[in-house]
């Protein structure tokens, strides 16, 4: 059949194989339309399922956050925002699959929709493409980044799951060229290839919905369990104990979650529901008389819109009270004039309404917390009262040293001693002063200070910065030159009465 002289018969019976070939092509080319349109229809199926059962989870979750607020709340929020994405995302791809089959009459005859020339004309122009083209592929981009962005936790497995299911980038076809992800997609495809490609778009918008969901929630149930999220509890016999007892109890695992938050709280037979507080049952009630006492009562949590009770009971002991206060200064046990220094009264066993707390110059500000201004005394000291339940009183005092703020330091730049720098610096530098090393951290402002230049006649300046004269003198400073800020006078900011004994100078050790 390849060459030599071909005899009629011959002709025919090539003829007719030709056509026998191009019957067996169309056959075949109709049983693959076909093909994808039942695949289209067998994701439609299994879109509705995968949507009845996001929505039971979706159901589901709103549930838990109304129960529990504070745990899965946050959970929702992020759900809801995945939600909204995937239903305008969906809609807009179901309401291109419309337009694409508006002209068709039979819905179902697959095989006759095997023209490209609705997407080809829609989404493409030339080599290019059209807005429609673009809005299409920047869909799909915008779906990806905002899910990825809204999921916002470390899930590395899901978020690859989610960039490869709407990946748009370039694509090497079967002759090694790399062409745009809607063209080898999308471009001379039959109609009904591209329904079922958009069909399954729509699939992966369902199962990422269903696969986030499912993560969120396991992730949920993971962090619950970390052992990091325990802590050892001691659970002692009874809570208070003479000399010569044996301690006695257990060490047991128990966690504490701040979102768990009860119904409901009865304890010792009260309503105290409002005082839970990160999930905790916040006790505040008399001790009561010296002895044994009980602790009990119920939690209430709702779960599945069934009430579930947690009881709860334990014991504590009363002991008789002190008799003698306990005082400490928060600094040491000195105390400076010009300072709002910090002191901490308490009386084990009584409480702050009940103590009598006097000392010249001392200032209540907080329960237990106190300032003391000290005057010209070398010591001050401060006594306390205390009123036991019995009526009865116990008195304690304690004396503090007094002492002046020591001396301070000038600076530059917030150095002290001898500074290395060049006199350019130096002009520009506001002069300071602190303490280094004191217990305060005292804030103090420079009012005035002398600069003396070698060769040059002393300047005083008023202010922390240099004047004129003085940055004219420090000019013919030269390299080497030790330049002297002294006499500096500053002042506590916020109590400018008291004076400072000395402001020490600073040195600076002309560089250039």
């Amino acid at each position: 059949m390849a060459g030599g002289k071909v005899s009629p018969r011959q002709k025919m019976i090539n003829l007719m194989y030709l056509v026998f070939i191009a019957m067996l092509a169309m056959n075949m080319d109709k049983e693959v339309l076909s093909a994808f349109g039942f695949m289209t229809e067998e994701l439609t199926e299994s879109n509705k399922s995968i949507t009845t059962k996001n929505a039971a989870a979706y159901e589901g979750l709103t549930r838990k956050a109304k129960e529990q607020k504070e745990k899965y709340g946050p959970l929702k929020r992020k759900a809801d925002k995945i939600k909204s994405l995937s239903m305008e995302f969906y809609s807009y791809l179901e309401e291109l699959k419309l337009n694409m089959t508006a002209n068709v009459e039979d819905k179902t005859a697959y095989s006759s929709m095997d023209k490209p020339d609705f997407l080809d004309e829609y989404f493409f122009k030339g080599d290019g493409l059209k807005p429609a083209g673009k809005e299409f592929v920047d869909r799909i981009n915008t779906y990806r980044f905002q899910v990825l962005e809204a999921l916002g936790v470390d899930e590395s497995e899901l978020a690859d799951n989610i960039s490869t299911r709407f990946n748009t980038e370039p694509i090497e076809n079967k002759q090694g060229k790399t062409i745009g992800w809607i063209d080898y997609r999308f471009k001379g495809y039959p109609l009904v290839a591209s329904l079922t490609s958009l069909t399954q778009l729509q699939a992966n918008i369902k199962n990422t919905e269903s696969d986030i969901l499912t993560t969120l929630l396991r992730g949920q149930l993971q962090s619950e369990v970390l052992l990091t999220n325990y802590q050892g509890i001691v659970r002692l016999d009874k809570t208070a104990y003479f000399a010569g007892e044996r301690v006695q109890g257990q060490v047991v695992l128990g966690r504490y979650d701040a979102t768990l938050v009860p119904n409901q709280v009865v304890l010792n037979g009260n309503d105290v529901t409002n005082s839970v507080k990160d999930g905790q049952v916040m006790i505040d009630m008399p001790a009561g008389n010296v002895g044994d006492k009980t602790i009990k009562g119920t939690i209430f949590f709702t779960e599945n819109g069934v009430k579930v009770p947690v009881n709860f009971e334990s014991e504590y002991s009363v002991i008789s009270q002190p008799d003698e206060a306990v005082i400490s200064a928060d600094k040491m046990n000195v105390v400076y004039r010009g300072l709002d220094n910090p002191i901490s009264v308490s009386l084990p066993g009584v409480g702050d309404k009940d103590l009598n707390v006097s000392a010249p110059g001392l200032k209540k500000v907080a329960a237990g917390k106190y300032v003391l201004q000290p005057g010209k005394a070398d010591a001050v000291t401060i006594n306390v009262t205390g009123t036991l339940g019995g009526g009865k009183k116990v008195t304690s005092k304690k004396e503090f040293r007094v002492k002046d703020i020591p001396a301070a330091m000038g600076s530059v730049r917030g150095q002290f001693g001898i500074i290395k720098m060049p006199k350019s610096s130096l002009a520009n530098a506001p002069i300071g002063a602190g303490l280094p090393d004191f217990e305060f951290d005292l804030q103090l402002s420079v009012s005035s200070f002398k600069v003396n230049v070698p060769g040059q006649l002393t300047v005083i300046n008023n202010g922390s910065q240099f004047n004129a004269q003085a940055k004219k003198a420090l000019e013919k400073a030269r390299r080497g030159d030790v330049i002297t800020i002294f006499d500096i006078e500053a002042s506590i900011i916020g109590n400018s009465s008291y004076k400072l004994k000395q402001v020490l100078p600073v040195s600076i050790d002309i560089t250039n």
